[in-house]
């Protein structure tokens, strides 16, 4: 196996590899070297290696990959959840309550409650998380905020377009030539990835398309915020710039769901195709079949191409709407993420196992589905060939579940079923 200190995984009750054509394996096990699956297998089979771990028939799974999380801020919101819940409508005007804390809060302040949070996901199996910005709103604290967020992920989205802040009020356009001049030009060598919310009380498929144009020319690839709230434009706005991500999708109409579904397709013909790249000093390097990977971290497994649609069923819990229809999606063949949307206002909660729990009862997603969603789709949501997945080259995140099955996720939630958690081989 060469001579870097190998590790043996033995006695998987069930191993998720999603290996095409083979993506469960019975009675597995797998060698970690260097930080890397260096073989997989049946138990029986394993070779030796330095040292042992017995995975005493529990199930192994890929880490979770969280591909949109918004981690850095100060305060809550548990006053405006408490009034929702007796029956106020969301509005995304919350979001300005959240920015107010947030810009008094100290780095010190936003970094230790961003690593609490990282914590929790942690434990709960997550193993490659993305942060957004977008509780700043302006130069400066945008800026700080996406560099803390650097310090804890290299997967970080400059999100300045969230919300009109209110000293902007009446002055959307200066806002908008803010955020796509000054603060693009502060926040692009910190950030990966844009991002815009387009919805009512947000920002115009117009204002958006300027944004995101303007941070694919920095280099940084594109993700939108889309349909959350009610139908939107802002989905095929996102596949028709070739993002790698469309997320929230709750209201879809027919045409969104087929331009979802196209979008692989079209990814590797014309120009629009690079809005998923990141190619800028904050993102990563093409790889082979349009993948791409963080530097040092060569990709191993070619994935999507097109516009991942990122599912966030805990936002839909928090705030009584509808769940989006992803039967409808994947029956198109619309590729699909699961992620937390970890925020004070509408999806306070850290934990992939609780959004597969709600995919399976409430989005007509099989457990099957919804775990791959949350691991190869939310790798493929970010562009990353190299994680969500426990095939040889890839790292070695695996998350062992105190289950025979990963069914146990959706079957028992709310239990505390992560047994223990290996980050690039290593216990975390």
């Amino acid at each position: 196996m060469g001579g870097a200190v190998s590790t043996l995984v033995e006695n998987i009750a069930l191993l998720v590899t999603h290996e095409p054509g083979r993506a469960e394996r019975h009675g597995a096990a797998i060698v970690i070297e260097a930080g890397r699956i260096a073989w997989v297998g049946d138990s029986a089979d394993a070779p030796d290696a330095d040292t042992r771990i017995d995975a005493g028939g529990r199930c192994a799974v890929p880490g979770f990959v969280d591909s949109h999380s918004h981690l850095v801020f100060a305060g809550d919101r548990a006053a405006e959840f408490e009034a929702r819940m007796a029956g106020r409508r969301y509005e995304a005007g919350g979001i300005r309550s959240t920015v107010a804390v947030t810009r008094e809060a100290s780095d010190a302040q936003l970094l230790a409650g961003a690593r609490r949070r990282l914590a929790e996901m942690r434990v709960q199996g997550t193993t490659t998380v993305e942060i957004k910005s977008g509780y700043g709103l302006s130069v400066e604290q945008e800026a700080r905020i996406l560099a803390i967020a650097r310090s804890l992920t290299p997967e970080t989205t400059f999100l300045g377009a969230h919300v009109l802040p209110a000293e902007y009020a009446g002055r959307r356009d200066d806002y908008v030539e803010l955020v796509a001049g000054p603060m693009l030009d502060a926040c692009a060598p910190h950030a990966r990835w844009i991002d815009v919310f387009i919805d009512d009380g947000a920002f115009s498929v117009d204002e958006a398309r300027r944004i995101l144009l303007a941070g694919i020319a920095r280099g940084l690839g594109a993700r939108v915020h889309a349909g959350q709230l009610g139908p939107s434009a802002g989905i095929r706005l996102a596949v028709e710039l070739g993002a790698a991500s469309v997320d929230h999708c709750t209201f879809l109409a027919d045409g969104d769901i087929e331009a979802l579904a196209g979008s692989g397709a079209a990814s590797g013909a014309g120009s629009a195709s690079r809005g998923g790249v990141p190619t800028g000093p904050g993102g990563g390097r093409s790889g082979q079949g349009g993948t791409t990977a963080v530097p040092g971290e060569a990709p191993v497994l070619s994935g999507w191409g097109g516009t991942v649609a990122t599912l966030l069923p805990a936002v839909e819990f928090s705030t009584r709407s509808p769940y989006p229809d992803a039967r409808r999606l994947l029956d198109a063949g619309v590729h699909v993420a699961l992620a937390t949307d970890c925020n004070p206002g509408s999806s306070y909660t850290t934990s992939i196992p609780f959004c597969i729990a709600l995919a399976v009862r409430e989005m007509g997603m099989t457990p099957a589905e919804a775990l791959r969603a949350a691991t190869l789709g939310g790798a493929e949501a970010l562009r990353r060939a190299d994680v969500g997945h426990l095939t040889v080259g890839a790292t070695a995140d695996v998350v062992l579940l105190d289950a025979p099955s990963y069914v146990h996720l959706a079957y028992r939630p709310g239990v505390p079923l992560v047994h223990r958690v290996l980050a690039s081989g290593a216990q975390q």
